[in-house]
């Protein structure tokens, strides 16, 4: 593999008379858009969009510089639940979502330790020591140094000759946390070059190859601000990032006799209003509703992707349904499934089928 950097070719001449050597240094320069330096602007984006990201388990404790490693135990509305992984988040959320009456709270049960940003970690003992750590972070939704719109694809390959001690190494870099720290590591006295091309995948799902760090440090200053980074504590508002139309609409027709499990208008509850009624959706756009021998019909349509995914309902004779209501989440919390639909704060409606 040709090593793209500054490289000192040091060798001995042999005299043919004398025992004596002489040293002759002999410099080959690689491309500037292929050699990393530290304190760069590209280096300091790399290690920007490398560092640990906090705001995974903000549903715990909202705090977005820094997450709590596994395994831990919470104590959600009174029940306590083990975490293992970040998927066991949900766990939490079914818990708190039983119920709109009750005043939801997590509590951490200590010891527990932190991952922070530069993926130094920290015991945490009490709650008066995590609200110190939380104290730190930026607050919901403020601007912060991590870069979550774009992911590096590993394994990363970097060259590195320093030209005070005069060694040479190649290293392979294959995950977030051996980049931040390679980074970190690097000293002006070191001369850099990536392996390109590598790729990056952005919060779309696209991937973009990329062939040398000018190419780099573009993509990552135009993603930058591309994304939601969730660095809210609205543990609601993402839980359809994956969410399509075409998902939706299969799930609702593949399944008959959906039932209204929550309905609020204005802010009035009117849960009970439709005890009763089997609703069931159709792919041609149209729907029925049956109750007590009464059948009465209107339509639906799905339209947009992931959290801006939303679902037409017209129903004339039962206008409290008719919206075009925002899927907020499908839930799986038992063996029914829900679809929780909202608009604004003051509207929601919610179907629930025991079909999986």
């Amino acid at each position: 593999m040709k090593l793209r950097i500054y490289i000192y070719l040091l060798f001995l001449t042999g005299l043919s008379y004398t025992s004596c050597r002489t040293e002759e240094t002999e410099i080959i320069q690689a491309p500037e858009d292929e050699t990393l330096v530290a304190n760069s602007s590209i280096a300091l984006l790399m290690q920007r969009t490398a560092s640990n990201d906090g705001s995974k388990d903000n549903i715990v404790d909202k705090a977005n510089c820094f997450d709590i490693n596994f395994p831990y135990t919470v104590n959600a509305n009174g029940q306590d639940v083990i975490l293992y992984s970040t998927e066991d988040y949900a766990i939490i959320e079914c818990v708190l979502d039983q119920s709109d009456a009750d005043i939801d709270s997590v509590n951490i049960i200590f010891p527990i330790s932190i991952t922070k940003a530069d993926f130094s970690e920290t015991t945490i003992t009490n709650t008066a020591e995590l609200n110190s750590y939380a104290n730190t972070c930026n607050g919901e939704n403020v601007v912060d140094d991590d870069i979550e719109c774009l992911d590096f694809q590993y394994p990363i390959t970097a060259s590195i000759f320093n030209s005070n001690n005069e060694l040479l190494d190649t290293t392979n870099i294959d995950s977030d946390f051996q980049l931040y720290q390679f980074i970190a590591d690097l000293d002006q006295n070191d001369i850099v070059t990536i392996d390109f091309p590598f790729s990056v995948v952005l919060s779309n799902d696209s991937e973009i190859l990329i062939n040398n760090l000018n190419e780099l440090e573009f993509t990552i200053e135009n993603a930058e601000n591309m994304c939601d980074e969730d660095d809210d504590y609205d543990y609601n508002d993402d839980d359809c990032d994956d969410c399509t139309p075409v998902e939706i609409a299969n799930l609702l027709t593949s399944c008959s006799n959906w039932e209204v499990n929550r309905l609020k208008r204005n802010n009035t509850d009117y849960d009970n209003v439709y005890d009763g009624y089997v609703f069931n959706f159709y792919l041609d756009g149209t729907l029925s509703v049956y109750w007590s021998g009464i059948t009465v019909e209107g339509t639906w349509v799905a339209n947009g992707t992931g959290n801006n995914l939303e679902v037409l309902i017209d129903v004339p004779s039962l206008p409290l349904c008719n919206n075009n209501w925002r899927l907020q989440e499908v839930k799986n919390c038992s063996i029914n499934t829900e679809l929780d639909f909202r608009v604004g704060n003051s509207d929601r409606l919610q179907y629930e089928n025991n079909c999986n």
